[in-house]
């Protein structure tokens, strides 16, 4: 039995000149597989450049890295090396039988999260290292260590399921879902069983936990080993200049929730963006849809010009909230 610092966990139960882009379903170049502090294996895909960024795509809670791999490949095309990677228990990086992890989405960040952009920051010295962290990937990337190296950010639809937060119009059916079904469900199995409900990837029940128990500060509802203040200063030791993208039909990133997720970051240099589906004559967006290729033309070019440049285009669609946090 191996003992994590975080849960006990059982093994047996001027932007560089882009390249020509490549086929959008295009695979990674490399696989790599990287240790957690605690020894637990996590896995994932490189799209390598040749100069320019590393940037690594920190995933949404119950989402496999695979889903980013059109976006990554893209990005890699305008001259970025890209780093996508499962958390502990989902994907390529679900090891042992989920109902045998207890992880959490501390653990995602403090472990996880931190190996992989230690590896980055390792194997890439020289290069300036960014991330992108979409849903909980942009609170979960900024309480590794590593992150505090950081030298650009783009979250997109970043919070941490404070439910007050929610869009009013849609919390109580939200609440019902995510903070009352979903941990009765998982007191039935030992976890959450998403993939046979058609609501995404299994996940461990201390994740569960954290989701369900979640309240206005995100370091006093989480179970963990470490000590409220420390989970609490890790994000504002990054210093990053940090663009969230929020999207205004998303009923999880109200602009409320935004603000409190960037409330963290307090050492960075902080940009809201709240993008209406309207100013791209599009039906809607929402919680997913930045990542799909119709929006290759359109969103992801705010992304890659800021991970590369430090900027917004010229005439980017979206209001800027102030104060950013």
């Amino acid at each position: 039995m191996w003992t994590s610092p975080l849960y006990r966990w059982r093994p047996d139960a001027a932007p560089p000149r882009p390249k020509p882009d490549r086929p959008a379903s295009a695979a990674p170049d490399e696989r790599i597989e990287v240790a957690a502090a605690d020894g637990y294996p996590i896995r994932g895909g490189i799209w390598h450049a040749d100069a320019g960024p590393v940037v690594v795509i920190h995933a949404a809670t119950a989402v496999q890295a695979r889903y980013y791999a059109r976006f990554a490949a893209w990005l890699s095309g305008q001259g970025a090396t890209v780093l996508t990677f499962d958390y502990r228990g989902i994907g390529e990086s679900r090891s042992v039988p989920v109902k045998d992890l207890r992880a959490g989405w501390v653990d995602w960040g403090v472990l996880d999260a931190e190996a992989v952009l230690a590896h980055a920051g390792r194997r890439w010295p020289d290069r300036s290292l960014c991330a992108v962290g979409h849903l909980i990937g942009g609170f979960a990337l900024g309480l590794a260590r590593s992150a505090a190296r950081l030298d650009r950010i783009v979250t997109v639809g970043a919070q941490f399921a404070y439910w007050r937060d929610y869009d009013p119009r849609r919390r109580r059916a939200m609440l019902l879902r995510w903070h009352l079904f979903m941990p009765a469900v998982t007191r039935l199995f030992g976890y959450f069983p998403g993939a046979r409900l058609g609501w995404l990837e299994d996940v461990p029940r201390g994740l569960v936990r954290d989701w369900s128990r979640m309240g206005p500060r995100f370091e006093t509802s989480v179970r963990s080993t470490l000590e409220p203040a420390d989970l609490a200063a890790r994000h504002g030791a990054t210093r990053a200049r940090l663009l969230a993208i929020g999207l205004t039909d998303d009923p999880f990133c109200t602009e409320a929730a935004g603000q409190r997720l960037l409330g963290y970051y307090s050492g960075a240099d902080r940009t809201h963006l709240r993008i209406a589906p309207s100013e791209l004559a599009v039906p809607g967006i929402g919680h997913f849809a930045f990542f799909h290729a119709r929006f290759a033309q359109t969103l992801w070019p705010l992304a890659a010009a800021w991970l590369l440049s430090g900027r917004l285009p010229e005439k980017a669609p979206g209001r800027i909230v102030f104060p950013a946090g």
